[in-house]
């Protein structure tokens, strides 16, 4: 993670809980996980289209 030791990502964790609650950081990282698998999935649709893309060029 970084340069992050545990100090900071301890403030960060009590941050997020302050300011969201116990019952809404698992809705949270839902969220975060849905999003991260839409980006993966687009990223691999783009490298699909390039691919087929050089080989219809070549």
């Amino acid at each position: 993670m970084g340069n992050l030791g545990g100090t900071e990502i301890f403030l960060i964790v009590f941050v997020v809980l302050f300011f969201f609650g116990a019952k809404k950081l698992p809705d949270l990282a839902r969220g975060l996980g849905k999003g991260i698998k839409e980006f993966k999935d687009g990223m691999k649709e783009v490298t699909e289209v390039k691919e087929e893309e050089k080989q219809i060029t070549k």
